[in-house]
């Protein structure tokens, strides 16, 4: 009689569950990736649902930090970067394989690292650009889970050259490139 009354008040278990199921997709995260954490770059990123199987991601990363303090011994890849991204999922959100199309802008300033002109030389200026990117998220726990992603696309560099990494102004320029323009191993939480 007890487990009767329960059943008549709330119905089936298998009844609540597929009442339940429409709504329990989640529809908001917060990520950081882990690939920018390996270079001390604080990073945070929310991802909110806009439709069935869309979402937007705006991830924001910073990097403020400077080695050495001898002329010829600094180094620096000081950077602010946001890249908001709308994604389309093929079978949930948050669930599976996403492809997506991102902007990027990015203020930087860097100098001292054995790369190119770097080491001897120190610029300062703005990236920005666009990018198609593609992406797969692996489930860990309830809540939880862990993101790979790769993004191809252009991005455009505006900066000022300097003689060198604590000295003078050399001269301005601009390039552009094509290729990978986002990488991310992220871990995720599910809040909503």
């Amino acid at each position: 009689m007890f487990v009767a009354v329960l059943a008549a008040l709330f119905g089936s278990a298998e009844a609540q569950d597929m009442e339940l199921l429409p709504n329990t997709s989640p529809s908001l995260a917060a990520s950081s990736n882990l690939l920018y954490d390996a270079t001390a770059s604080l990073n945070v990123a929310a991802e909110f649902q806009i439709k069935k199987k869309w979402t937007l991601k705006v991830p924001i990363a910073y990097n403020p930090w400077q080695y050495g303090k001898e002329v010829g011994s600094i180094k620096q890849f000081k950077f602010v970067l946001v890249q908001p991204e709308l994604r389309r999922w093929l079978c949930e959100p948050f669930t599976g394989w996403f492809f997506g199309v991102h902007a990027h802008y990015a203020k930087f300033n860097v100098a001292g690292y054995d790369i190119g002109n770097l080491k001897d030389h120190r610029f300062e200026g703005d990236i920005y650009g666009v990018g198609l990117s593609a992406g797969y998220d692996f489930y860990l726990a309830p809540r939880w889970s862990l993101e790979a992603s790769l993004g191809l696309g252009y991005a455009r560099a505006v900066y000022d050259r300097y003689n060198c990494t604590t000295c003078g102004y050399e001269g301005s320029d601009k390039d552009n490139y094509i290729g990978p323009t986002q990488v991310g191993i992220s871990l995720i939480y599910l809040i909503k």
